[in-house]
């Protein structure tokens, strides 16, 4: 039996582990830029697919909000049948969680706040969304843009999970802590993470 030159059995370990260095490394490389986000909530799970392209610097705030586990454990806090479901700044006892960070308007993208998208909550001021993110159940036109107008920024659509979002949606609300259209019981995000 011939056995390979201890030189040849060298270089191929040394091959062999760069090649696997190089294949951790695309693999964190495809982790990185994976934008389909599962939600999973006390109702079922929700598969948001995003729009880095459209909207980069909304997905790339979101993203960072849930890969470090902001989202985890907060509420569904505003739910308004045929209009949409809000979350992303409270908890189930409607404690704020404020925003690390607010992202500028990019709602002059082309996108539609139609049913099943999801867009950035906000204030007056329309560089104001922070964490705070909807889902319409109908399509909502009055909150695109328009021409000197920005609107609601569409940055994703929800890929599965529409069935959950329509039992969300039509959850019993009351008003709460100065809120209004709180669940009676509080749906929660268990989870976010990246698929």
């Amino acid at each position: 039996m011939t056995s390979l030159p201890f030189f040849t059995c060298r270089s191929l370990l040394l091959l062999f582990m760069l090649l696997l260095g190089v294949a951790s490394s695309a693999s964190l490389q495809a982790a990185e830029d994976r934008t389909q986000v599962e939600l999973a909530t006390t109702k079922g799970v929700i598969v948001l697919d995003l729009y880095p392209d459209q909207a980069p610097e909304t997905v790339a705030n979101f993203l960072r909000l849930v890969d470090s586990g902001f989202y985890d454990g907060l509420s569904f806090h505003r739910v308004v049948p045929g209009f949409m479901i809000q979350t992303g700044g409270y908890d189930a006892k409607l404690n704020l969680h404020e925003a690390p960070r607010q992202v500028p308007n990019e709602s002059f993208n082309s996108l539609s706040n139609f049913r099943g998208s999801v867009a950035m909550a906000r204030l007056d001021d329309p560089d104001s969304a922070g964490s705070q993110f909807f889902i319409n159940v109908r399509n909502n036109p009055h909150l695109n843009s328009r021409p000197g107008k920005p609107g609601y920024t569409v940055f994703g659509r929800v890929l599965s999970g529409m069935e959950v979002v329509n039992e969300i949606e039509l959850t019993p609300t009351t008003n709460r802590n100065g809120l209004a259209n709180v669940p009676v019981e509080p749906v929660l995000i268990t989870r976010a993470k990246r698929l």
